[in-house]
């Protein structure tokens, strides 16, 4: 999907290759009928710019990427009827980004991280400011089940914990962006000790998801909303589902029933 990759590398873009992207994002309908010399133009680079991007978005052509734009844009998006406001905006949104993210899910590889899950020693995840949130609600999940979990937002302590990591533990590293150095350092670590690493991030070819050993990619956000209104859904949804296949892989009612019982002298 076009538009979702280009918010994808858009951080990894030169400053003149952004400019091209920012255009293809916000004119989309007008660039499927341009030539690659009329996209030039209206971006105010060169043409060698205008192919530059393309070949970053994976495509040989520019005839190609049109296409393929086109394509994309005639497919309907999911969007509630009525009067636009906050509220029906912000429901669009979140729908439409978790539909890009099913779209693109690699079923395959869900099922063998939540295999791996099941076979570590150990489960860390890694996050820092705002993503730290949805690394400690995963530790939870996880740790409801019996597996040694664990979350780190202490990037002194990610990389203390990483370097006594082995070969039968699993980093799990949470980054919006992909571009924290913190959280890309104890990932190198983790790495680097023998541990199975993971990212879940929208930062396409981003420093953390070429340092681990496999990445599973959210919805970007729009490079003109400011980084600290961005949301955590897509990175929310992916432990989520990694969290309903490792459950159905090995865990029954059975199991939950035992910790309703352990829960309820807990309540009023």
């Amino acid at each position: 999907m076009i538009i979702n990759k280009i918010k994808g590398i858009y951080n990894s873009l030169t400053k003149r290759e952004k400019k091209v992207a920012d255009y293809i994002i916000e004119r989309a309908p007008d660039v499927i009928h341009y030539s690659i010399t009329e996209l030039a133009n209206w971006s105010e680079v060169s043409e060698t710019t205008v192919y530059r991007v393309i070949k970053k978005l994976g495509f040989t052509g520019y005839q190609d990427f049109k296409i393929a734009l086109a394509k994309e844009l005639s497919e309907p998006s999911f969007k509630v009827t009525g009067e636009e406001d906050l509220f029906s905006n912000f429901h669009n949104k979140i729908c439409n980004s978790l539909n890009v993210i099913y779209k693109n899910l690699n079923k395959e590889l869900l099922n063998k991280i939540a295999d791996k899950i099941l076979q570590s020693e150990k489960l860390i995840f890694f996050a820092v400011g705002r993503s730290f949130p949805v690394a400690l609600d995963s530790s939870l999940k996880f740790a409801a089940l019996g597996l040694p979990a664990a979350a780190y937002s202490d990037p002194h302590m990610q990389v203390i914990v990483g370097a006594n990591l082995s070969e039968q533990d699993t980093v799990i590293s949470i980054s919006h962006s992909g571009y924290i150095r913190d959280v890309f350092k104890s990932t190198q670590i983790a790495k680097d000790a023998g541990a199975y690493t993971v990212a879940i991030t929208s930062g396409v070819d981003s420093p953390l998801s070429m340092v681990v050993h496999d990445v599973i990619y959210t919805t970007p956000s729009d490079p003109s909303e400011n980084e600290f209104t961005h949301d955590r859904i897509g990175e929310m949804y992916i432990i989520e589902l990694l969290y309903n296949i490792v459950v159905s892989k090995k865990f029954n009612d059975e199991h939950f029933d035992k910790l309703k019982d352990v829960i309820k002298p807990k309540k009023f």
